[in-house]
Protein backbone atom coordinates (compact mmCIF):
# COMPACT_ATOMS: atom_id res chain seq x y z
CA UNK A 1 0.00 0.00 0.00
CA UNK A 2 1.09 3.09 -0.92
CA UNK A 3 0.40 4.66 2.62
CA UNK A 4 3.43 2.35 4.31
CA UNK A 5 5.40 1.55 1.55
CA UNK A 6 9.13 2.90 1.61
CA UNK A 7 11.63 3.42 4.54
CA UNK A 8 11.38 6.75 6.16
CA UNK A 9 11.51 6.27 9.81
CA UNK A 10 9.40 8.84 10.85
CA UNK A 11 6.66 6.31 9.11
CA UNK A 12 8.00 3.13 10.41
CA UNK A 13 8.14 4.55 14.40
CA UNK A 14 4.68 5.93 13.83
CA UNK A 15 3.08 2.83 12.73
CA UNK A 16 5.06 0.80 15.55
CA UNK A 17 3.27 3.70 18.02
CA UNK A 18 -0.01 4.04 16.68
CA UNK A 19 -0.24 -0.60 16.95
CA UNK A 20 0.97 -0.10 20.70
CA UNK A 21 -1.54 2.44 21.58
CA UNK A 22 -4.63 0.66 19.57
CA UNK A 23 -3.51 -2.84 21.82
CA UNK A 24 -3.32 -1.41 24.49
CA UNK A 25 -6.62 0.35 24.25
CA UNK A 26 -8.09 -2.96 23.50
CA UNK A 27 -6.26 -4.41 26.17
CA UNK A 28 -7.41 -1.61 28.56
CA UNK A 29 -11.04 -2.24 28.06
CA UNK A 30 -11.30 -6.09 28.35
CA UNK A 31 -9.37 -6.13 31.86
CA UNK A 32 -12.69 -5.14 33.14
CA UNK A 33 -11.17 -2.95 35.49
CA UNK A 34 -13.78 -0.48 34.74
CA UNK A 35 -16.44 -3.00 34.92
CA UNK A 36 -14.92 -3.66 38.46
CA UNK A 37 -14.75 0.15 39.25
CA UNK A 38 -18.23 1.33 37.77
CA UNK A 39 -21.17 -0.97 37.30
CA UNK A 40 -23.19 -0.13 33.99
CA UNK A 41 -25.69 2.74 33.99
CA UNK A 42 -29.21 1.49 33.03
CA UNK A 43 -28.89 3.70 29.94
CA UNK A 44 -32.05 3.97 27.83
CA UNK A 45 -29.87 3.16 24.92
CA UNK A 46 -30.55 1.14 21.55
CA UNK A 47 -30.51 -2.48 22.98
CA UNK A 48 -32.06 -5.33 20.61
CA UNK A 49 -32.03 -8.63 21.36
CA UNK A 50 -30.46 -11.72 21.32
CA UNK A 51 -31.77 -14.42 19.18
CA UNK A 52 -29.45 -16.73 19.74
CA UNK A 53 -27.99 -18.51 22.85
CA UNK A 54 -24.65 -17.79 23.08
CA UNK A 55 -21.87 -20.65 23.72
CA UNK A 56 -19.20 -20.46 25.91
CA UNK A 57 -16.77 -18.79 22.86
CA UNK A 58 -19.57 -15.87 22.64
CA UNK A 59 -19.63 -15.38 26.65
CA UNK A 60 -16.00 -15.18 26.42
CA UNK A 61 -15.54 -12.87 23.58
CA UNK A 62 -18.38 -10.52 24.91
CA UNK A 63 -16.61 -10.45 27.90
CA UNK A 64 -13.09 -9.57 26.49
CA UNK A 65 -14.53 -7.35 23.56
CA UNK A 66 -18.19 -6.15 25.58
CA UNK A 67 -17.27 -2.49 26.28
CA UNK A 68 -16.77 -2.14 22.55
CA UNK A 69 -20.27 -2.86 21.81
CA UNK A 70 -22.15 0.21 23.94
CA UNK A 71 -24.23 2.69 22.71
CA UNK A 72 -24.45 3.81 18.65
CA UNK A 73 -22.12 0.67 18.20
CA UNK A 74 -25.01 -1.72 19.22
CA UNK A 75 -26.56 0.24 16.02
CA UNK A 76 -23.95 -0.83 13.38
CA UNK A 77 -23.67 -4.14 14.71
CA UNK A 78 -27.34 -5.02 14.71
CA UNK A 79 -27.52 -3.84 11.02
CA UNK A 80 -24.29 -5.66 10.12
CA UNK A 81 -26.38 -8.78 11.41
CA UNK A 82 -29.97 -7.70 10.40
CA UNK A 83 -30.09 -4.69 8.36
CA UNK A 84 -32.18 -2.28 8.58
CA UNK A 85 -35.02 -2.59 10.35
CA UNK A 86 -35.88 0.45 12.18
CA UNK A 87 -36.43 3.75 10.94
CA UNK A 88 -33.99 5.07 13.58
CA UNK A 89 -31.32 3.04 11.90
CA UNK A 90 -31.08 5.02 9.25
CA UNK A 91 -29.00 6.95 10.62
CA UNK A 92 -26.42 5.44 10.84
CA UNK A 93 -25.00 5.05 6.97
CA UNK A 94 -24.16 1.98 5.39
CA UNK A 95 -20.40 1.31 4.24
CA UNK A 96 -19.11 0.62 7.90
CA UNK A 97 -21.55 -2.24 8.90
CA UNK A 98 -21.27 -3.76 5.13
CA UNK A 99 -17.60 -3.87 5.98
CA UNK A 100 -18.19 -5.32 9.02
CA UNK A 101 -20.54 -8.34 7.86
CA UNK A 102 -18.64 -8.64 4.71
CA UNK A 103 -14.69 -9.57 6.90
CA UNK A 104 -17.31 -11.71 9.34
CA UNK A 105 -18.55 -13.93 6.34
CA UNK A 106 -15.42 -14.23 4.65
CA UNK A 107 -11.95 -13.72 6.87
CA UNK A 108 -13.76 -14.82 9.87
CA UNK A 109 -16.08 -17.55 8.55
CA UNK A 110 -13.26 -20.62 9.81
CA UNK A 111 -14.74 -19.02 12.87
CA UNK A 112 -18.59 -20.02 12.60
CA UNK A 113 -17.93 -23.31 14.30
CA UNK A 114 -16.79 -21.61 17.66
CA UNK A 115 -19.18 -18.20 17.48
CA UNK A 116 -22.36 -16.95 16.50
CA UNK A 117 -22.73 -14.01 14.40
CA UNK A 118 -22.88 -11.44 16.73
CA UNK A 119 -20.00 -12.33 18.04
CA UNK A 120 -18.00 -12.86 14.95
CA UNK A 121 -19.60 -9.25 13.79
CA UNK A 122 -17.99 -7.85 17.22
CA UNK A 123 -14.86 -9.21 16.11
CA UNK A 124 -14.70 -7.59 13.16
CA UNK A 125 -15.60 -4.31 14.17
CA UNK A 126 -12.70 -4.32 16.23
CA UNK A 127 -10.29 -5.90 13.90
CA UNK A 128 -11.72 -3.64 11.30
CA UNK A 129 -11.01 -0.40 13.30
CA UNK A 130 -7.57 -1.19 14.79
CA UNK A 131 -6.50 -1.18 11.32
CA UNK A 132 -8.53 1.59 10.16
CA UNK A 133 -7.06 3.82 13.08
CA UNK A 134 -3.12 2.59 12.33
CA UNK A 135 -3.90 3.61 8.59
CA UNK A 136 -5.61 6.96 9.62
CA UNK A 137 -2.50 7.72 11.70
CA UNK A 138 -0.03 6.81 8.08
CA UNK A 139 -2.70 9.19 6.04
CA UNK A 140 -2.27 11.98 8.34
CA UNK A 141 1.52 12.17 8.53
CA UNK A 142 1.55 11.85 4.86
CA UNK A 143 -1.07 14.84 4.64
CA UNK A 144 0.93 16.80 7.26
CA UNK A 145 4.38 16.17 5.09
CA UNK A 146 2.55 17.39 1.89
CA UNK A 147 0.76 20.61 3.84
CA UNK A 148 2.93 21.40 6.32
CA UNK A 149 6.43 20.96 4.57
CA UNK A 150 7.55 20.25 8.18
CA UNK A 151 8.43 16.00 8.65
CA UNK A 152 8.75 16.49 12.37
CA UNK A 153 5.42 18.78 12.92
CA UNK A 154 3.60 15.98 10.24
CA UNK A 155 5.20 13.58 12.90
CA UNK A 156 4.21 14.95 15.69
CA UNK A 157 0.77 15.67 14.95
CA UNK A 158 0.07 12.10 13.72
CA UNK A 159 1.70 11.06 16.74
CA UNK A 160 -0.97 12.73 19.03
CA UNK A 161 -3.96 11.01 16.55
CA UNK A 162 -2.88 7.74 18.35
CA UNK A 163 -3.54 9.18 21.93
CA UNK A 164 -6.44 11.14 20.22
CA UNK A 165 -9.40 12.22 23.37
CA UNK A 166 -11.24 10.28 20.93
CA UNK A 167 -9.40 6.90 21.00
CA UNK A 168 -11.99 4.91 22.56
CA UNK A 169 -14.65 5.65 19.50
CA UNK A 170 -11.83 4.85 17.09
CA UNK A 171 -11.41 1.56 19.25
CA UNK A 172 -15.28 0.84 19.62
CA UNK A 173 -17.73 -0.52 16.68
CA UNK A 174 -18.17 2.94 15.21
CA UNK A 175 -17.63 4.52 11.74
CA UNK A 176 -14.93 6.69 13.25
CA UNK A 177 -11.70 5.11 12.57
CA UNK A 178 -12.79 4.38 8.97
CA UNK A 179 -13.99 7.75 8.07
CA UNK A 180 -10.30 9.48 9.55
CA UNK A 181 -8.68 6.89 6.88
CA UNK A 182 -10.94 7.77 4.20
CA UNK A 183 -10.96 11.69 4.66
CA UNK A 184 -7.49 11.61 5.65
CA UNK A 185 -6.19 9.54 2.90
CA UNK A 186 -8.70 11.43 -0.07
CA UNK A 187 -7.23 14.73 1.22
CA UNK A 188 -3.89 13.79 1.11
CA UNK A 189 -4.25 12.26 -2.97
CA UNK A 190 -5.99 15.64 -3.27
CA UNK A 191 -2.46 17.61 -1.98
CA UNK A 192 -0.44 15.40 -4.41
CA UNK A 193 -3.08 16.32 -7.67
CA UNK A 194 -4.75 12.66 -8.04
CA UNK A 195 -8.53 14.53 -8.31
CA UNK A 196 -9.70 10.97 -9.16
CA UNK A 197 -8.64 8.74 -6.43
CA UNK A 198 -8.98 11.83 -3.75
CA UNK A 199 -12.85 11.39 -5.03
CA UNK A 200 -12.91 8.09 -4.53
CA UNK A 201 -12.33 7.95 -0.99
CA UNK A 202 -14.10 11.88 -0.19
CA UNK A 203 -17.42 9.54 -1.85
CA UNK A 204 -17.19 6.58 0.26
CA UNK A 205 -16.27 8.64 3.28
CA UNK A 206 -20.11 9.92 2.29
CA UNK A 207 -21.21 6.65 2.90
CA UNK A 208 -19.65 6.45 6.32
CA UNK A 209 -20.88 9.65 7.64
CA UNK A 210 -23.25 12.50 6.87
CA UNK A 211 -20.28 15.02 7.67
CA UNK A 212 -18.77 13.57 5.08
CA UNK A 213 -20.75 15.28 2.07
CA UNK A 214 -19.02 18.33 3.58
CA UNK A 215 -15.41 17.27 1.89
CA UNK A 216 -17.01 18.85 -1.74
CA UNK A 217 -15.71 21.93 -0.09
CA UNK A 218 -12.11 20.72 -0.70
CA UNK A 219 -11.93 19.63 -4.39
CA UNK A 220 -14.58 22.89 -5.12
CA UNK A 221 -11.09 24.88 -3.42
CA UNK A 222 -9.16 23.22 -5.12
CA UNK A 223 -10.45 24.11 -8.51
CA UNK A 224 -11.61 27.30 -7.91
CA UNK A 225 -8.02 27.97 -6.30
CA UNK A 226 -5.82 26.85 -9.43
CA UNK A 227 -8.73 29.19 -11.95
CA UNK A 228 -8.08 32.25 -10.00
CA UNK A 229 -4.43 31.99 -10.05
CA UNK A 230 -4.47 31.67 -13.41
CA UNK A 231 -6.27 34.59 -14.24
CA UNK A 232 -3.49 36.47 -12.51
CA UNK A 233 -0.52 35.13 -14.57
CA UNK A 234 1.44 37.83 -16.16
CA UNK A 235 1.00 38.70 -19.95
CA UNK A 236 3.99 36.77 -21.25
CA UNK A 237 1.88 33.41 -20.16
CA UNK A 238 -1.79 34.29 -21.13
CA UNK A 239 -1.24 33.54 -24.13
CA UNK A 240 -0.30 29.63 -23.79
CA UNK A 241 -3.57 29.05 -21.45
CA UNK A 242 -6.67 27.70 -23.06
CA UNK A 243 -9.46 30.62 -23.82
CA UNK A 244 -11.22 32.16 -20.47
CA UNK A 245 -14.40 30.34 -21.70
CA UNK A 246 -12.51 26.91 -22.00
CA UNK A 247 -10.95 27.24 -18.60
CA UNK A 248 -14.55 28.28 -16.62
CA UNK A 249 -16.23 25.36 -18.72
CA UNK A 250 -13.49 23.20 -17.40
CA UNK A 251 -13.85 24.42 -14.11
CA UNK A 252 -17.32 24.33 -13.47
CA UNK A 253 -17.80 20.38 -15.31
CA UNK A 254 -15.09 19.20 -12.78
CA UNK A 255 -16.96 20.82 -9.74
CA UNK A 256 -19.94 19.58 -10.68
CA UNK A 257 -19.18 16.13 -11.55
CA UNK A 258 -16.90 15.47 -8.61
CA UNK A 259 -19.04 17.19 -6.14
CA UNK A 260 -21.88 14.85 -7.71
CA UNK A 261 -19.87 11.53 -6.55
CA UNK A 262 -19.44 12.79 -3.06
CA UNK A 263 -23.15 13.38 -2.95
CA UNK A 264 -23.83 9.72 -4.42
CA UNK A 265 -24.05 7.87 -1.72
CA UNK A 266 -25.67 9.66 0.58
CA UNK A 267 -28.86 10.61 -2.07
CA UNK A 268 -29.00 6.36 -3.05
CA UNK A 269 -28.80 5.50 0.54
CA UNK A 270 -31.80 8.29 1.20
CA UNK A 271 -33.77 7.25 -1.87
CA UNK A 272 -33.44 3.34 -0.40
CA UNK A 273 -35.12 4.53 2.67
CA UNK A 274 -37.76 6.61 1.08
CA UNK A 275 -38.83 3.27 -0.92
CA UNK A 276 -38.98 1.26 2.46
CA UNK A 277 -40.98 3.66 4.31
CA UNK A 278 -43.00 5.60 1.62
CA UNK A 279 -43.45 3.34 -1.57
CA UNK A 280 -46.00 0.34 -1.39
CA UNK A 281 -45.85 -2.07 1.62
CA UNK A 282 -43.03 -4.53 1.21
CA UNK A 283 -44.07 -7.29 3.31
CA UNK A 284 -41.06 -6.66 5.50
CA UNK A 285 -42.82 -7.31 9.01
CA UNK A 286 -43.58 -10.80 7.95
CA UNK A 287 -39.65 -11.57 8.24
CA UNK A 288 -38.88 -10.16 10.84
CA UNK A 289 -38.38 -12.34 14.01
CA UNK A 290 -41.17 -11.71 16.55
CA UNK A 291 -38.79 -10.14 19.24
CA UNK A 292 -37.70 -7.65 17.23
CA UNK A 293 -41.35 -6.73 16.63
CA UNK A 294 -41.85 -6.78 19.98
CA UNK A 295 -38.95 -4.51 20.96
CA UNK A 296 -40.53 -1.84 18.14
CA UNK A 297 -44.18 -2.52 19.93
CA UNK A 298 -42.46 -1.60 23.39
CA UNK A 299 -40.08 1.05 22.09
CA UNK A 300 -42.52 2.71 19.90
CA UNK A 301 -39.96 1.92 17.34
CA UNK A 302 -41.42 2.64 13.14
CA UNK A 303 -41.20 -0.01 10.61
CA UNK A 304 -40.19 -0.17 7.34
CA UNK A 305 -43.04 -0.67 5.22
CA UNK A 306 -45.12 -2.44 8.19
CA UNK A 307 -47.85 0.06 8.47
CA UNK A 308 -50.40 1.55 6.08
CA UNK A 309 -49.92 4.81 7.35
CA UNK A 310 -46.82 6.54 5.48
CA UNK A 311 -44.56 8.72 8.28
CA UNK A 312 -44.58 12.05 8.53
CA UNK A 313 -41.39 13.01 6.55
CA UNK A 314 -42.88 10.88 3.16
CA UNK A 315 -44.96 14.23 2.58
CA UNK A 316 -42.17 16.92 2.70
CA UNK A 317 -40.68 18.35 -0.21
CA UNK A 318 -37.85 17.00 0.23
CA UNK A 319 -38.46 13.96 2.04
CA UNK A 320 -34.56 12.98 3.27
CA UNK A 321 -35.21 10.59 6.26
CA UNK A 322 -32.12 11.73 7.69
CA UNK A 323 -32.55 14.95 8.86
CA UNK A 324 -36.04 13.83 10.18
CA UNK A 325 -34.52 11.27 12.46
CA UNK A 326 -31.98 13.58 13.74
CA UNK A 327 -34.84 16.08 14.74
CA UNK A 328 -37.15 13.86 15.72
CA UNK A 329 -35.67 10.86 17.89
CA UNK A 330 -32.60 12.75 19.02
CA UNK A 331 -33.94 16.62 18.96
CA UNK A 332 -30.83 17.60 17.12
CA UNK A 333 -30.95 21.23 15.52
CA UNK A 334 -30.11 24.82 15.83
CA UNK A 335 -29.58 25.90 19.41
CA UNK A 336 -31.80 22.95 20.75
CA UNK A 337 -29.13 21.77 23.35
CA UNK A 338 -29.12 24.83 25.03
CA UNK A 339 -30.45 24.12 28.24
CA UNK A 340 -28.94 24.56 31.55
CA UNK A 341 -28.99 20.48 32.33
CA UNK A 342 -26.43 20.32 29.35
CA UNK A 343 -23.66 22.44 31.03
CA UNK A 344 -22.03 19.26 32.05
CA UNK A 345 -21.60 18.11 28.26
CA UNK A 346 -21.01 21.61 27.34
CA UNK A 347 -18.08 21.41 29.97
CA UNK A 348 -17.24 17.75 28.62
CA UNK A 349 -16.56 19.38 24.75
CA UNK A 350 -14.82 22.84 26.34
CA UNK A 351 -11.26 21.72 25.59
CA UNK A 352 -11.80 20.64 22.49
CA UNK A 353 -13.90 23.45 21.11
CA UNK A 354 -10.94 25.71 22.96
CA UNK A 355 -8.76 23.98 21.04
CA UNK A 356 -10.52 24.24 17.63
CA UNK A 357 -11.11 28.09 18.56
CA UNK A 358 -7.55 28.57 19.46
CA UNK A 359 -6.45 26.87 15.90
CA UNK A 360 -8.47 29.31 14.09
CA UNK A 361 -7.38 32.35 15.74
CA UNK A 362 -3.72 31.52 15.65
CA UNK A 363 -4.06 31.14 12.05
CA UNK A 364 -5.67 33.94 11.32
CA UNK A 365 -3.66 36.59 13.59
CA UNK A 366 -0.50 35.21 11.52
CA UNK A 367 -2.15 35.41 8.04
CA UNK A 368 -4.74 38.06 7.71
CA UNK A 369 -3.82 39.07 3.94
CA UNK A 370 -4.17 35.57 3.36
CA UNK A 371 -7.64 34.87 4.95
CA UNK A 372 -9.07 37.64 3.97
CA UNK A 373 -8.17 37.25 0.04
CA UNK A 374 -9.02 33.51 1.06
CA UNK A 375 -5.95 32.30 -0.41
CA UNK A 376 -7.34 32.79 -4.05
CA UNK A 377 -4.58 36.50 -3.96
CA UNK A 378 -0.89 35.61 -6.06
CA UNK A 379 2.09 36.22 -4.35
CA UNK A 380 4.50 38.02 -5.54
CA UNK A 381 8.29 36.97 -5.65
CA UNK A 382 9.13 38.72 -3.02
CA UNK A 383 6.43 37.61 -0.56
CA UNK A 384 7.21 33.81 -0.94
CA UNK A 385 10.83 34.67 -0.48
CA UNK A 386 10.16 36.72 2.63
CA UNK A 387 7.69 33.87 4.64
CA UNK A 388 10.29 33.14 7.11
CA UNK A 389 8.28 32.21 9.66
CA UNK A 390 4.72 31.13 8.14
CA UNK A 391 6.51 29.35 5.19
CA UNK A 392 6.23 26.13 7.22
CA UNK A 393 4.61 24.70 9.36
CA UNK A 394 0.92 25.47 11.06
CA UNK A 395 1.17 28.88 9.76
CA UNK A 396 2.23 27.96 6.18
CA UNK A 397 -0.75 29.04 3.36
CA UNK A 398 -1.67 25.30 2.71
CA UNK A 399 -3.19 25.00 5.78
CA UNK A 400 -5.99 27.55 5.32
CA UNK A 401 -8.75 25.41 3.63
CA UNK A 402 -8.22 22.77 6.72
CA UNK A 403 -8.78 25.45 9.28
CA UNK A 404 -11.75 26.78 7.39
CA UNK A 405 -13.11 23.03 7.62
CA UNK A 406 -12.30 22.44 10.59
CA UNK A 407 -13.93 26.07 12.24
CA UNK A 408 -17.37 25.27 9.76
CA UNK A 409 -17.35 21.96 11.86
CA UNK A 410 -16.65 23.38 14.96
CA UNK A 411 -19.46 25.68 14.77
CA UNK A 412 -21.89 23.77 13.25
CA UNK A 413 -21.18 20.93 16.43
CA UNK A 414 -21.18 23.94 19.18
CA UNK A 415 -24.87 25.39 18.38
CA UNK A 416 -26.52 22.44 15.94
CA UNK A 417 -25.66 19.26 17.32
CA UNK A 418 -25.26 16.81 20.80
CA UNK A 419 -22.61 18.92 22.33
CA UNK A 420 -20.43 15.76 24.03
CA UNK A 421 -20.19 14.32 20.28
CA UNK A 422 -17.87 17.06 19.29
CA UNK A 423 -14.20 15.39 20.63
CA UNK A 424 -14.89 12.38 18.20
CA UNK A 425 -16.74 14.72 15.56
CA UNK A 426 -13.97 16.91 14.83
CA UNK A 427 -11.10 14.16 16.51
CA UNK A 428 -11.70 11.70 13.52
CA UNK A 429 -12.60 14.71 10.79
CA UNK A 430 -9.84 17.43 10.49
CA UNK A 431 -6.41 17.18 10.48
CA UNK A 432 -6.35 20.64 12.40
CA UNK A 433 -6.34 19.64 16.06
CA UNK A 434 -3.80 17.98 15.87
CA UNK A 435 -1.68 19.57 13.67
CA UNK A 436 -2.68 23.10 16.31
CA UNK A 437 -1.65 20.70 18.93
CA UNK A 438 1.74 20.00 17.74
CA UNK A 439 2.22 23.53 16.69
CA UNK A 440 2.02 24.32 20.43
CA UNK A 441 4.00 21.65 21.45
CA UNK A 442 7.24 22.97 19.47
CA UNK A 443 6.76 26.52 20.07
CA UNK A 444 6.78 26.01 23.98
CA UNK A 445 8.17 22.99 24.76
CA UNK A 446 11.94 23.35 25.49
CA UNK A 447 12.49 19.60 25.53
CA UNK A 448 11.52 19.43 21.74
CA UNK A 449 14.20 22.04 20.73
CA UNK A 450 17.78 21.41 19.21
CA UNK A 451 20.45 21.77 21.05
CA UNK A 452 22.61 22.63 18.42
CA UNK A 453 22.37 24.83 15.00
CA UNK A 454 22.24 21.80 12.18
CA UNK A 455 20.64 22.35 9.15
CA UNK A 456 17.36 20.65 10.34
CA UNK A 457 16.77 23.32 13.18
CA UNK A 458 15.15 26.61 12.38
CA UNK A 459 14.00 29.47 14.39
CA UNK A 460 10.32 29.64 16.31
CA UNK A 461 8.97 32.99 16.87
CA UNK A 462 10.48 33.35 20.46
CA UNK A 463 13.92 32.61 18.53
CA UNK A 464 14.52 29.72 20.24
CA UNK A 465 15.68 26.66 17.86
CA UNK A 466 13.04 24.04 17.58
CA UNK A 467 13.35 20.71 16.09
CA UNK A 468 10.71 20.83 13.47
CA UNK A 469 11.88 21.19 10.44
CA UNK A 470 11.50 21.10 6.98
CA UNK A 471 11.79 18.16 4.60
CA UNK A 472 14.75 18.75 3.38
CA UNK A 473 17.58 16.08 5.48
CA UNK A 474 15.01 15.67 8.19
CA UNK A 475 14.89 11.85 7.25
CA UNK A 476 18.52 11.24 6.67
CA UNK A 477 19.36 11.23 10.65
CA UNK A 478 16.62 9.54 11.57
CA UNK A 479 14.76 9.29 15.18
CA UNK A 480 16.56 9.78 18.38
CA UNK A 481 13.66 9.13 20.44
CA UNK A 482 9.55 9.45 19.86
CA UNK A 483 8.78 13.11 20.93
CA UNK A 484 5.84 12.11 22.64
CA UNK A 485 7.21 9.30 25.13
CA UNK A 486 9.92 11.65 25.63
CA UNK A 487 7.72 14.17 26.98
CA UNK A 488 5.75 11.22 28.94
CA UNK A 489 8.75 10.31 30.13
CA UNK A 490 10.00 13.64 31.85
CA UNK A 491 6.43 14.30 32.23
CA UNK A 492 7.63 16.70 35.48
CA UNK A 493 9.64 18.58 33.41
CA UNK A 494 7.04 20.15 31.05
CA UNK A 495 5.98 23.51 30.69
CA UNK A 496 2.51 24.07 31.64
CA UNK A 497 1.37 24.19 28.15
CA UNK A 498 2.76 20.70 27.72
CA UNK A 499 1.03 19.21 30.35
CA UNK A 500 -1.85 21.07 29.24
CA UNK A 501 -2.22 19.44 25.74
CA UNK A 502 -1.02 16.05 27.36
CA UNK A 503 -2.89 15.73 30.34
CA UNK A 504 -6.11 16.56 27.82
CA UNK A 505 -5.12 13.88 25.35
CA UNK A 506 -4.60 10.84 28.09
CA UNK A 507 -7.23 12.17 30.15
CA UNK A 508 -10.06 11.80 27.72
CA UNK A 509 -8.39 8.50 26.45
CA UNK A 510 -9.43 7.23 29.83
CA UNK A 511 -12.30 8.88 30.48
CA UNK A 512 -14.01 7.76 27.46
CA UNK A 513 -12.73 4.07 28.07
CA UNK A 514 -14.45 4.41 31.16
CA UNK A 515 -17.41 5.91 30.62
CA UNK A 516 -18.41 4.43 27.35
CA UNK A 517 -17.25 0.98 28.58
CA UNK A 518 -19.72 1.13 31.39
CA UNK A 519 -22.40 2.53 29.31
CA UNK A 520 -21.99 6.26 31.05
CA UNK A 521 -23.40 9.15 28.82
CA UNK A 522 -20.47 10.28 26.87
CA UNK A 523 -21.12 9.82 23.17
Amino acid sequence: MELVKGRDPYLQELLWFAVCCRVLTLLLQASALFNLLIPDHAADAFSPPRLAEPGFCDLLLEGLLGGLSRWDAEHFLFIAERGYVYEHNFAFFPVFPLSVRAVAEVALWPLQWLLRLRSRLLLSAALLNSLFSVLAAAALYKLGCAVLQCRRMAFLGALLFCISPASVFMAAAYSESMFAFLVFSAMWHLEKGQSWHSGLLFSLASGVRANGLVNAGFFAYSRSKRFALQLQVGPGLVSKLPPFWRRLLSLASSVIFMCAGIFLPFVVFQYYAHMMFCGPGTGLSQSIPKPLLQLALDKDYRLAAADRFKPPWCSQRFPVLYSYIQEAYWNVGFLRYFELRQIPNFLLALPVTLLGLGAAWTYLTANPRHCLTLGLERRSYEEEQGEDKTGTGFCCPAVLVYVVHATVLLLFGVFCMHVQVLTRFLGSSTPILYWFSAHLLQEHEPLLWSEGTDKETRASPSGKSVLGDCLAGSSEKGISENPVVRLLRNYRLNTPMTKCILGYFLSYWLLGLILHCNFLPWT
